[in-house]
This record gives C-alpha cells, structure tokens and sequence, in this order.
C-alpha cells in the first residue's frame, strides 16, 4: 500500500476515533511507520550574533587627541559638559556655533552606545553613551578638531 495512502487513512481514522484515542492510535502509527532514526551532526561553531551596522559615526585618531568620534563623512563630533545624558542644552545661538548631529528618525537599530534623543525643539540628535553630539562651525574639513577645549567646556567625543 502506497505511504501517502495509510497517511491519508490514518488521518481519517483519528479524525473519525477522535480525542485522545484517536491520538493513540496516530502515535502507534508514527512508531510503527516511522523509518530508522538518522545520526544527528552536532554543529561546533558556537551562533554569532550579527553586528549591527555602524552608519552613525566612525572613530578617528590624532597624536594629541587620541581616538574621538566622526561622523560618517569625518567631521569631527564634540560633547558639551553643560548638557546631561539625553539633555542637550545647546539652544538659540548656542546651536549656530555648535550644530547637532541631527538624526532624520528614531526608529531604527543603532550601534551600541548610540540613541537618538529628542531636543528641545523636538528636532531629532544622536547622542553617544547619552552625551548629544554637535559639530563646530570652524571645522571646515575631516580631521579638523578646532573645538577642542573651548571655554573649557567644549570637547572632542571619545569613544
């Protein structure tokens, strides 16, 4: 008798007998019926978890400075010591002199350390490790770190 033929006629029969002797009787049937058990390849290679893509910042290195954070482009980030983690306090002319580094959404997975916080003009800014995150309006070009230390309040974002 055709395999596909007592499949069909034991899933009538438990559909028929029902309840729990109907699901004896499939169980009698997958043990009879069952075809030799296979040997089971135990895998030695442990799951990685897969890293998120980093398309926030990258790090950059200077003799004087050591590492610090960039955005994708290379300009160079910096944290503000009046703010709190999640709080910028960067506003009004502030933010003319030290723009945010403004996220276009909040959705998303990010790289770990990163969240996007909400500003006080509800605008959307990365923050690292909970700092906010801003550019300097003198940089001019990747590499440039010429808001090091100003008013001693003002420094280059370390990773």
């Amino acid at each position: 008798m055709n395999k596909q033929v007592v499949i069909a006629i034991v899933v009538i029969l438990v559909v028929l007998v029902g309840g729990y002797g109907g699901y004896r009787l499939y169980k009698h049937f997958k043990r009879v019926s069952a075809p030799a058990p296979v040997a089971q390849v135990t895998s030695t290679t442990k799951p990685t978890a897969t890293p998120v893509a980093n398309n926030v910042y990258k790090t950059a290195t200077n003799a004087k400075l050591g590492s610090y954070l960039t955005d994708m482009k290379g300009m160079t980030l910096y944290t503000f010591t009046k703010d709190k983690p999640g709080v910028s306090n960067c506003t009004g002319v502030c933010l003319t002199i030290w723009p945010a580094y403004t996220a276009s959404s909040a959705g998303g997975t990010l790289p770990a350390n990163v969240a996007v916080i909400t500003r006080p003009d509800k605008s959307l800014q990365y923050a690292y490790k909970g700092m906010p995150l801003y550019y300097y309006n003198k940089d001019k070009a990747p590499g440039d770190t010429l808001g090091q230390g100003v008013q001693g309040i003002w420094f280059v974002a370390k990773p």
